[in-house]
């Protein structure tokens, strides 16, 4: 199951299929869906928990937090929808396009994916747009503000 909260003005207008679309990439991947929880706040919010948890005292756009057991995919994404913004800006990509990429960017983290080094991080974003080509070619819309 996977569950959409806010902690910011910010909705999906679209959650089904955003949901759909998520489950639709677990299942590329041989993984089963468990409960996943998607947070939407702003980088005060996301702050306060990389302090908490991680001990980073930087801004980020996506906090997971893993609960997978083998291949049972299960657990909490924190995304700053204010950094999304930003980082669309700054890679010259869409709203929309940015946010999608962050919340796959969490999912393909439970399944195994790194993004500690340049090698890692390459193949992290070639298997992100292998998941975003899937919205494309099943016309799932994208998040909206």
């Amino acid at each position: 199951m996977i569950l959409f909260n806010y902690e910011t003005d910010f909705k999906l207008e679209n959650e089904a299929q955003i949901q759909q679309w998520i489950s639709s990439c677990i299942d590329v991947y041989g993984f089963e869906e468990g409960e996943i929880n998607y947070v939407f706040c702003d980088d005060e919010y996301l702050l306060k928990l990389n302090v908490e948890f991680l001990k980073h005292e930087t801004l980020t756009d996506i906090i997971s937090f893993d609960y997978t057991l083998g291949k049972l995919i299960s657990g909490d994404i924190f995304i700053s929808i204010e950094r999304v913004k930003e980082n669309a800006q700054k890679f010259r990509q869409t709203f929309d396009n940015e946010l999608n990429r962050v919340i796959i960017h969490g999912i393909l983290h439970y399944i195994g994916f790194k993004d500690k080094n340049d090698k890692d991080t390459d193949e992290m974003r070639i298997e992100e747009d292998r998941c975003l080509s899937k919205i494309i070619n099943q016309n799932v819309p994208r998040g909206t503000k």
